[in-house]
C-alpha cells in the first residue's frame, strides 16, 4: 500500500529484509520480448528515488520488464561518462565534484517514457528533480534506516555520495525530507519483495493515469 506501510498480500517471495546477497537488489535483466500493460499511458516515465540499497535498480528492472519500457540506470550513465566507477570519482575528485558531474549527466541526457532508476544523491539538486518531476511519476523507495544499514553492509565497497565526516545515519536523516519533498507517491520497501513493489506501483498507476 502506499503511504501506509502496508505488504501486498500472496507473495511467495522473501522481502528485501531477508538476508539476501546485494547483487539480487542491485541488478537486473532487460527481456526484449516483454509483453506491455494495457492499462497505462505509453508515454509513461517513472523516477524511483530511495536511498542506496533501497532496490531502486532491481524494481526498476521489474517495472521495466512489465511494462515494457526501458531501463534507465543513471549510475551507470555517469560511470560510462567519467570512465570511472562512483566510488573512485568520489574518492579521486571529492564529493561535490561527484554532484556536479551527476547533475551535468542528469540535467542533460535525453528522456523518453523509461523506468529512471536515479542515485541516491539526486535529490539534492533541484535542478535535477525539476526537470524529473516535470516529465515523469517521482517514486520514493522508502525504508527504515535499520533496513538500510543491513543491505549496505552487504557490500561495504559500494559507492555513497557523501562528506567525508558524515556516517550513514548523517545521510539517511539529511536525505528523508528531500526524498519525501520530491516524491509523488512512497511505497514502503522494507518487507515487501521487488515483485510486490513493482505491482504497487503499477496499480497505482493504472488507477491514476488516463488511457493512452
Amino acid at each position: 500500500m502506499i503511504e501506509s506501510g502496508w505488504v501486498p498480500p500472496g507473495s511467495s517471495h522473501k522481502g528485501f529484509g531477508a538476508q539476501l546477497p546485494l547483487g539480487n537488489i542491485e541488478t537486473c535483466r532487460l527481456d526484449t520480448n516483454r509483453r506491455k500493460l494495457p492499462l497505462v499511458n505509453s508515454d509513461l516515465m517513472i523516477t524511483l528515488i530511495g536511498m542506496p540499497g533501497s532496490g531502486k535498480s532491481t524494481v526498476g528492472g521489474l517495472l521495466s520488464q512489465q511494462l515494457n519500457l526501458e531501463r534507465v540506470d543513471t549510475d551507470r550513465l555517469i560511470e560510462s561518462q567519467e570512465k570511472q566507477t562512483l566510488q573512485q570519482i568520489m574518492d579521486e575528485r571529492g564529493n561535490a565534484n561527484f554532484r556536479a558531474i551527476e547533475e551535468q549527466v542528469l540535467t542533460e541526457m535525453p528522456l523518453f517514457p523509461c523506468i529512471i532508476s536515479t542515485g541516491g544523491s539526486v535529490v539534492y539538486s533541484d535542478k535535477i528533480m525539476g526537470r524529473l518531476r516535470a516529465v515523469s511519476t517521482v517514486v520514493y523507495l522508502r525504508a527504515r534506516f535499520e533496513t538500510i544499514e543491513y543491505r549496505v553492509s552487504l557490500d561495504p565497497q559500494r559507492g555513497i555520495a557523501a562528506d567525508g565526516s558524515q556516517s550513514l545515519r548523517d545521510i539517511y536523516d539529511e536525505r528523508i525530507p528531500l526524498y519525501e519533498r520530491y516524491n509523488a507517491f512512497a511505497v514502503d520497501c522494507d518487507n515487501a519483495s521487488p515483485e510486490a513493489l513493482a505491482e504497487t506501483i503499477i496499480g497505482h498507476l493504472t488507477q491514476t493515469s488516463p488511457p493512452s
